[in-house]
């Protein structure tokens, strides 16, 4: 169980808020503002001598009121946007907004293949996050041939691809509750206990959230009956393109995808369509290299922080701002992923361009060739070469016999039955 913070009265915090602190608290609070660290990591700051954690945590929750503005009246929640979050949210705007001009080799045919590995990969990794156990090759071939899903797992993945596919090519249309059932159907179809729950707003309250190892219930979410007030609030908030209240559509997306998991609409399939709708409103203001990203990747191999992040959120008053900055860093992680794996592929492609103009061979084949240049002492197999550019094992059997008959590799016994390939020796 997450600690619950210090109760700090409304006079404490008030007094914390006229009084002036010495530069050294300032500067812990503003670094610790810089995280949006919770209580169980401000307690065991270093602090000058007659000064608590409890006198630390008074001046961190005083300076977060300041710029704390109310996202969700109906259940308080709140949200203190710092610097540092509108900082990111300003580097994202240029980064975003300028990339594919920055790289100047990211031609069409290479940016189509990226935006078909990147939907996959969030497609997978989405699914993962429920419960989906499948290997990426299998799901990636399955996806790219079109293959009926065997599995329930399969199926997840087979759905989540669907639905980034409907919105992307549905990103400059409304939300609605028709809308939002329909991804929900997309996104859950044959994977429930129920199969009428797909696509259908939960009907009762015994839906909860519970801690996967000890099957504790962590989260209890607001009655069935606050739906269809829930439904309209989204969807205005979705739809408004002039609040009253500005707050960067970054932000507000992320906003949207917690008030899908705190709400928590459906039977199952919850987080799916958050994490959907959070990429459909990214694409709604614009934010094109998102469809390139796989932010559920990251989220995947931090669940824990992400599941703190909401816990965070319920312990502290409801302030989401735990929840914003970590996603911002999860979209930060994932943008730094794209950039490292296409300037590879860049180069990648630049050295594979100097065996291919030898003569008769393929791209994959000049990788191969670049990929053993690199590492003398490697040996490939069929399998290794299907994996890595996601063909079939004829192709890829092709493509190393081929590179053999041309006196480029030797073929090798590795065990009775596999295979091997590697560098001829030269001399």
């Amino acid at each position: 169980m997450i600690e619950l913070p210090p109760k700090i009265d409304r006079k404490t915090i008030v007094n914390a808020l006229l009084k002036e602190s010495n530069e050294e608290i300032a500067q812990l609070v503003d670094a610790i503002n810089s995280n949006y660290e919770y209580w169980d990591k401000v307690k065991y700051k270093s602090l000058p001598e007659g000064f608590t954690p409890q006198m630390l945590w008074a001046h961190v929750k005083a300076s977060r009121l300041r710029g704390m503005i109310t996202v969700w009246e109906k259940y308080d929640i709140n949200l203190c946007i710092t610097s540092k979050m509108l900082r990111m949210c300003h580097e994202f705007d240029m980064k975003f907004g300028s990339f594919w001009e920055t790289d100047n080799d990211a031609q069409s045919p290479e940016k189509k293949y990226y935006l078909s590995s990147s939907l996959m990969e969030e497609a997978i990794y989405s699914s993962k996050m429920e419960g989906a156990s499948t290997t990426r090759v299998v799901a990636k071939e399955m996806l790219r041939k079109k293959k009926s899903p065997q599995n329930k797992a399969q199926q997840m993945i087979v759905n989540n691809y669907s639905t980034i596919r409907y919105i992307v090519e549905h990103k400059d249309e409304p939300l609605t509750e028709e809308s939002l059932l329909y991804v929900h159907k997309l996104m859950t179809e044959n994977t429930l206990d129920d199969p009428a729950d797909a696509g259908r707003f939960r009907t009762n309250d015994k839906v909860v959230v519970a801690d996967m190892i000890e099957g504790d219930i962590v989260y209890t979410p607001p009655t069935y009956k606050d739906i269809p007030d829930f439904v309209k609030t989204i969807c205005d908030f979705f739809n408004n393109s002039n609040p009253r209240t500005f707050i960067h559509p970054i932000i507000k997306g992320i906003i949207i995808h917690f008030m899908v998991a705190y709400m928590h609409p459906f039977v199952d399939g919850n987080g799916r369509t958050a994490r959907a709708l959070f990429y459909w409103y990214m694409l709604k203001e614009n934010y094109k290299l998102t469809e390139y990203m796989s932010i559920s990747r990251v989220i995947s191999k931090s669940k824990a922080s992400y599941e703190k992040a909401f816990r965070y959120t319920e312990n502290d008053g409801n302030d989401m701002g735990y929840f914003v900055a970590y996603n911002l860093k999860a979209l930060e992680i994932s943008f730094q992923q794209l950039r490292e794996y296409i300037q590879r592929k860049q180069q990648e492609k630049k050295a594979a361009n100097t065996f291919m103009m030898a003569g008769n061979i393929n791209y994959r084949q000049a990788m191969v060739l670049q990929r053993l240049t690199e590492e003398p002492d490697a040996i490939l197999t069929v399998r290794d070469v299907q994996e890595q550019f996601s063909v079939s094992s004829m192709t890829a059997r092709k493509d190393l016999t081929d590179l053999v008959q041309q006196g480029y590799l030797t073929e090798v016994a590795i065990n009775k039955v596999t295979r091997g390939y590697i560098k001829m020796q030269e001399g």
